[in-house]
């Protein structure tokens, strides 16, 4: 059969991969065979298996991370909770785009947003004896569970796609009612579905974990990037969403890699609020030295991992978001492309037969945005992804994230330029001709 990537190649390099099933492998492990195949073959494929961002990093930042080393401070150990003066824009930036009073003692800055999770994984299952269990609302990022696991905690995970607005109180309590769970763990807008919280389902999760006593991590890893309104003017609404303005049992997790387009600086933002962050557990002293929830997460959690992040990239963002507080830069504006980008894509995917999976959010569609999720009729995503191979293409299963929608895979636009999107028609368009006619390139095999 006719495809666009060498068949034996493609064939050859997932045999030499060692996977057991292709639509089973993690991001990264996608990621090396597709460039094991582009390598081979000399084809470029769609790239659409992480995650990463497309754009260039802001200059703003970049002028003040250069200007900050030469001025020697990469010869000094930063404070690991952050310099002062970014941890006073870190409390400014939750002030003015989700309208959250938090003090600048508890915003500090994380070796990227995924330190921060490990870190808040650490030290609320640790707070209370007897309560180590985290609840992933899914579907949701694959390393976060790994993450979990490595810190040998036990997980408990629901697709939230069935128990949208009412129906979320009774699925979430029904977990919340053992009383094992420390924390709860999601991402808004939601990686990989792409579906946004509304305020009231934020305001049952908020409530319920004020009444457990649980801590929700509140995954920012696309903050403001639900372009269906415009969270760019600071200290004006509309606001972003956050559970924080329902409870304070939270800690925001805010990245700075697509928002920002800092992710090779390997950055983010960790913001507690203070009832939280100045509260007793008794179970952090064995591990922490400290009764204090605060004390444990800077001195005990942090110092431990990685004595802060480097000098010269707190001085970067901090440079940024002082210009985006005083409204000189507009980081919206910036990354709406990958809205844009969304809106093609999915169609050229529809046009040629796949569906989109995830399609509604409550009772409204999905937007468009950083991923979006596709299925084939007859397909499961395991198989889907392994197919899709063959004709350059390059996603991961829905079935690694939590969902339960097998059949499905996450998509993500970053990497696709326009110029690519006529061989994304084309690619496809070969792909509905060919499984029109019965042909499949992994029963050929």
């Amino acid at each position: 059969m006719r495809t666009p990537i060498d068949f034996n190649i493609v064939s050859q390099k997932i045999k030499d991969s060692g996977l057991k099933k292709v639509g089973l492998a993690s991001i990264r492990e996608v990621n090396r065979l597709v460039n094991n195949i582009e390598t081979e073959s000399g084809e470029k494929f769609i790239r659409m298996e992480m995650g990463i961002p497309g754009l260039k990093p802001p200059q703003i930042a970049i002028d003040s991370e250069v200007e900050a080393l030469k001025t020697g401070v990469g010869a000094i150990y930063p404070p690991f909770d952050g310099i002062p003066q970014l941890k006073e824009q870190i409390s400014l930036f939750v002030k003015n785009f989700m309208d959250l009073d938090i003090n600048k003692a508890s915003c500090f800055p994380t070796v990227g947003s995924m330190q921060g999770c490990l870190m808040a994984m650490m030290v609320t299952t640790k707070r209370f004896k007897g309560r180590n269990r985290i609840l992933f609302i899914d579907p949701g990022f694959p390393v976060n569970k790994k993450q979990a696991k490595a810190l040998g905690l036990p997980i408990s995970q629901f697709d939230v796609y069935n128990y949208r607005g009412d129906k979320l109180k009774e699925k979430l309590e029904s977990y919340l009612i053992q009383g094992d769970v420390a924390a709860i763990m999601y991402s808004n807008p939601n990686n990989p579905s792409w579906i946004c919280f509304t305020e009231k389902e934020l305001k049952t999760i908020g409530e319920l974990a004020t009444k457990y006593d649980a801590v929700v991590l509140e995954d920012l890893a696309y903050f403001g990037m639900d372009f269906r309104k415009d969270y760019s003017v600071p200290g004006q609404e509309p606001f972003v969403p956050t559970v924080g303005r329902y409870t304070n049992n939270y800690i925001l997790l805010i990245s700075s890699s697509k928002s920002f387009s800092l992710a090779g600086q390997r950055i983010g933002m960790t913001a507690i609020p203070d009832l939280l962050f100045n509260s007793a557990g008794d179970n952090l002293r064995p591990y922490f030295d400290t009764d204090n929830f605060g004390y444990a997460y800077i001195f005990g959690a942090m110092y431990a991992l990685s004595s802060g992040v480097s000098h010269t990239n707190q001085y970067g963002l901090y440079g940024l978001l002082k210009a985006v507080n005083e409204g000189k830069y507009n980081f919206i504006e910036e990354v709406r492309i990958y809205g844009e980008r969304a809106r093609v894509m999915k169609k050229i995917f529809t046009d040629n037969g796949f569906k989109i999976v995830y399609d509604m959010d409550d009772d409204v569609p999905v937007g468009d945005g950083f991923y979006f999720t596709v299925s084939y009729p007859g397909y499961e995503g395991t198989d889907l992804v392994e197919e899709l191979m063959y004709y350059g293409i390059s996603a991961i299963s829905l079935s690694t994230t939590g969902s339960e929608k097998t059949e499905g895979l996450r998509a993500c636009v970053s990497f696709t330029p326009e110029s690519m999107y006529p061989v994304l028609e084309e690619r496809l368009a070969l792909f509905k001709a060919n499984n029109e006619n019965g042909e499949r390139a992994i029963t050929a095999q």
